[in-house]
């Protein structure tokens, strides 16, 4: 029923109103109302504070009766507005990618494989490529994007659109190089981090917009977006993104073969690597830890039983298009 009415009847009509409404504004809207509500709840606090201090207890429990509705309210706008797609049929269902019993042979041949063209992308890669900015990453991103919803309706979108969020000193300390913004259908990102990882952020981000909820559906989307693009950076970015999830994957089901294929990675590669852990470590504190905590609580809360591990699922789509059993 979700898929059915939802996801295909009510989510795209609301994408088609608010999607070139929102791409109107060159900020993003989204990061304006959460500035917006945060100041509010501090003002809240206060008042609430100074209501008491003074005894009127009475105004003080309809200001806070006031405030409970209006998170309630935004709770239902949240998943009137998106948040119902994390109860559509998953996206190994819809795309006919159930199979899960790939072996740790082929896990490790695809792996390979992933690293060669990883290894390959890389090397093609110009000095410009590593210098373009944001809005040519975007447009680029943007394109790969439409390009697989016109290969496919289960990637279906309505106006994609990425944009710089405002908030991005503050998404790095709590390790974060993108979000989505469900009240205002806007997909946002951290424009800081290594331009390797942007592409491929932006192309994830813009996969919410089509209405894949989980973390790990997401990743695989915009892995396709990615390595179906003509853009060189855009296609390392897919890459680079795909041989950490798998080289992760593989080390939980064989260390010794994760090991075994450290080498072949490219000093390039390599560095890149070295050069993102190095970028999210400047930024690490406790903010960071928190924020995990709250958001892998709200993913098991809607539809990810496994939270922030749910990222790490992209593996299991990624073997299933490959057939499960390489060799």
């Amino acid at each position: 029923m979700v898929e059915k009415y939802y996801s295909e009847g009510f989510y795209p009509f609301l994408c088609h109103i608010l999607h070139p409404v929102f791409n109107l504004f060159p900020f993003s809207m989204g990061d304006v109302l959460y500035v917006a509500v945060i100041c509010y709840l501090i003002y809240a606090l206060f008042k609430l504070i100074k209501l008491a201090f003074k005894r009127q207890f009475k105004q003080a429990g309809f200001f806070l009766l006031g405030i409970v509705i209006g998170v309630q309210s935004a709770v239902l706008i949240f998943y009137l507005f998106w948040g119902m797609n994390y109860f559509r049929p998953s996206a190994g269902e819809r795309l006919n990618l159930r199979d899960t019993n790939y072996t740790t042979a082929g896990l490790k041949a695809v792996t390979a494989m992933l690293i060669d063209s990883a290894n390959a992308c890389r090397a093609r890669l110009t000095p410009a490529d590593l210098s373009q900015s944001n809005s040519a990453i975007y447009q680029t991103a943007v394109q790969a994007v439409n390009k697989l919803s016109h290969y496919s309706v289960n990637f279906r979108t309505y106006y994609p659109h990425i944009k710089s969020s405002i908030l991005t000193p503050l998404l790095n300390y709590i390790g974060t190089s993108g979000y989505y913004n469900p009240f205002t259908s806007e997909a946002q990102m951290n424009y800081q981090m290594p331009v390797f990882d942007r592409p491929v952020t932006a192309c994830h981000e813009m996969s919410h917009q089509m209405g894949f909820g989980a973390e790990d559906e997401a990743n695989f989307v915009g892995f396709l977006a990615g390595v179906g693009s003509n853009d060189r950076l855009l296609r390392y970015s897919a890459y680079h993104l795909a041989i950490d999830e798998f080289m992760h994957a593989l080390h939980y089901r064989d260390s010794l073969a994760s090991k075994e294929l450290k080498p072949r990675i490219s000093l390039a590669v390599h560095n890149d690597f070295k050069a993102e852990r190095a970028y999210w470590l400047l930024y690490q504190n406790k903010a960071g830890v928190l924020s995990s905590i709250f958001y892998d609580k709200f993913l098991k809360a809607n539809n990810q039983p496994k939270g922030l591990d749910t990222y790490n699922r992209m593996v299991l789509l990624v073997m299933a298009m490959y057939g499960g059993k390489v060799h």
